[in-house]
């Protein structure tokens, strides 16, 4: 049975939702799952709006077809060639041959990089700025390289001012029936996923995000429909407005943020002990985490929400304790700046923690480490209680 929902009276979303795929791109746990949502506009000329993966390629198909009311295919828009979108290529192209596919350059090579049908005699080849008139409708191409492949371009409805956005705007999580954002309670409920799906997948391509937003600001949208997570028809300004922080490194919280690892404990207490005084001190909304528990990609995007972070792991094989190390590189890895941080060390004999944490910090950008490092040496002591004040005073003065 087909499960098609009806956004225009043209319009209809035809995707699918996943929520036995523990790992998304088989790195990042998705607990709640996620959706893969796809477009048919059925006008004079039928147009579909990016394919699905393969998972949920069966209801996808049905989905199709009951959209399509025994029309044929006309146009497949290729916005994204990433396979979560575009792995059922060849299979529309099977089921619908004479259907044109809509894409620019970069798009077309990595169709024949990863399909053997005749992808040339099948291809529109647009640039930015042109357009596709499909009777009452007028679709316009706007490139977006590097949100966050090198192919990306969003295609924008001018006459019911829709803006499909590729990955720009989603989020994890499978949908539940209810389409849209305005129908979930979003800032409660999904913001964490939406952050967390930014941070990881886009976040170091804030350079290009902020052009693709300096784009939008130029047209009228009154709908925002992308390829992960809930449609937006509401409030969309202020889905916008995170976007501009989080693709500009500019906190949302000010907040600190603990990440910790510790073998027996007794680097864990530090920490525990620091967040203490830290709240003594007026510090609201403190998050904490194990990094030998949390996933990467959780401590990650908390670290694009608050303003400050500290860091405390103890010495490991002579170097850094190998999950915190994963992090800090992971940080480095997606651009994150503008950020005052503390680190914490523990050993009981060569402590080099911090040392090795330092270097890797020290390469990125905007990030100010303050003074002074606390060093454990196997136990905190009460001896070092002057040194905790110290910290915290660095972090809220």
């Amino acid at each position: 049975m087909h499960c098609v929902k009806k956004i225009k009276e043209d319009l209809y979303w035809v995707g699918g939702n996943d929520r036995r795929l523990a790992l998304f791109e088989n790195m990042f746990p998705i607990p709640r799952g996620v959706s893969y949502n796809s477009y048919v506009l059925s006008d004079e000329k039928t147009v579909l709006l990016d394919t699905v993966d393969k998972s949920v390629s069966g209801q996808f198909f049905e989905n199709v077809e009951y959209a399509l009311n025994g029309r044929n295919l006309d146009y497949l828009i290729v916005n994204h060639m990433e396979p979560d979108h575009a792995a059922t290529i060849g299979e529309v192209v099977l089921r619908y041959p004479d259907v044109k596919l809509v894409a620019n350059a970069k798009t077309v090579n990595m169709i024949k990089q990863f399909f053997n049908f005749d992808v040339d005699s099948r291809t529109l080849i647009v640039k930015e700025g042109d357009t596709l008139n499909t009777g009452k409708h007028t679709l316009t191409f706007v490139f977006a390289p590097m949100v966050h492949w090198p192919e990306v371009m969003v295609t924008y409805d001018t006459t019911d001012k829709i803006l499909f956005s590729a990955d720009a705007f989603g989020t994890f999580g499978a949908l539940n029936g209810n389409l849209y954002a305005d129908e979930v309670n979003f800032e409660t409920e999904w913001l964490p996923d939406a952050r967390r799906y930014y941070t990881n997948i886009v976040g170091k391509y804030g350079t290009q995000v902020q052009a693709v937003l300096k784009k939008a600001a130029t047209i009228e949208i009154e709908m925002i429909c992308p390829l992960h997570g809930p449609i937006w028809r509401e409030n969309i300004g202020w889905f916008l407005d995170k976007y501009q922080k989080w693709s500009t490194y500019t906190p949302e919280d000010d907040s600190v943020m603990i990440a910790y690892a510790s073998i027996y404990g007794n680097t864990q207490n530090a920490a525990e002990v620091l967040a203490s005084r830290l709240a003594d001190a007026g510090v609201k909304n403190i998050a904490m985490y194990d990094v030998s528990v949390t996933d990467v990609s959780e401590v990650l995007s908390e670290a694009f929400r608050v303003n400050r972070l500290v860091f405390a792991a103890p010495t490991y094989n002579g170097g850094l304790f190998p999950k915190m190390e994963t992090l800090l590189l992971d940080l480095k890895a997606h651009g994150l700046k503008n950020r005052k941080v503390a680190v914490m060390e523990n050993g009981t004999w060569a402590v080099s923690a911090a040392k090795h944490m330092r270097a890797i910090l020290e390469t990125m950008k905007d990030i100010e480490i303050v003074e002074p490092q606390v060093t454990v040496k196997s136990a905190l002591k009460e001896t070092q209680t002057e040194e905790m004040d110290a910290v915290v005073k660095a972090l809220t003065e």
